[in-house]
């Protein structure tokens, strides 16, 4: 039976017509489905379901999702957040499509992401808190060392020694709330394109209803960054802001503010 999925402009270039007609014939497309975007059953028999292809350096994998949660797009990602997709998404209904296979691989960092509500001059404004789980190393390098800032630094992300006003506005970046949940921070495409998932929750968020509703009054997301050990995981915003006051002392912490996309 033909499944009820949506293939893209976008999937169909990645994949080859070749396969998408296989997929839309119902060939190789799995009948029922975890959603990539809110983890529950989905049924491409019964519902109109996205195919989602993630591109990273050397491998894609393609995964489904329910067509109100995600429309069918590429995303590129890096290679290990995609080993990350590959552990939550599995692949067992043969869902690698083209590249290499995966293989596994050391332990590779992941960014850890901490919402909040920071205050600055007298204002509460809704934040992200990036920090990594280990050391980012410039791609194509080795070494021991952490380019994690200096990398961010080369996209726009300015470096805070104080939090006492609102970082500059980053355009070209946003921050994806959909349905009162945090999807993604996007960041430009290549050339212009479509902007593409610089970081993207393997499982929407929560946040709380006076974070999303800061974020909806300004209409923008202040997000922070520091290298691993800078901040750690604090339970409570005031611990979250001594953190950040810390690194920002410290010359560890860079920012900026990005654009609401989503309600």
């Amino acid at each position: 039976m033909p499944r009820m999925l949506d293939v893209s402009d976008a999937v169909r270039a990645e994949i080859g017509d070749e396969e998408a007609d296989r997929l839309l014939a119902g060939e190789n497309a799995p009948g029922s489905y975890d959603c990539t975007s809110c983890r529950t059953p989905g049924d491409s028999e019964q519902e109109r379901t996205s195919t989602v292809l993630f591109v990273g350096d050397e491998t894609a994998v393609l995964a489904f999702a329910h067509a109100g949660c995600l429309p069918s797009q590429v995303v590129q990602v890096t290679e290990e957040q995609l080993r990350g997709a590959v552990r939550s998404i599995g692949t067992a209904d043969g869902d690698m499509a083209g590249g290499a296979p995966h293989k596994a691989a050391p332990e590779q960092a992941v960014l850890g992401v901490t919402s909040g509500l920071v205050l600055i001059d007298g204002e509460l404004h809704p934040a992200l808190v990036v920090e990594p789980t280990s050391p980012i190393v410039r791609p194509g390098t080795t070494g021991l060392g952490d380019d994690f800032l200096p990398l961010l630094i080369e996209q726009g992300f300015m470096p805070v020694t104080e939090l006492t006003t609102v970082p500059p506005v980053l355009h070209g970046w946003s921050v994806l709330l959909a349905m009162g949940q945090l999807h993604a921070v996007l960041q430009p495409g290549n050339s212009g394109g479509q902007p593409v998932a610089w970081w993207q929750a393997h499982q929407p968020l929560q946040v709380t209803d006076s974070w999303r509703a800061a974020a909806n009054k300004h209409q923008q997301v202040l997000m922070f960054a520091a290298p691993v050990g800078s901040i750690g995981r604090q339970p409570r915003e005031d611990l979250l802001r001594d953190a950040l006051d810390k690194a920002a002392v410290g010359g560890k912490l860079v920012a900026a503010a990005l654009p609401l996309a989503g309600t």
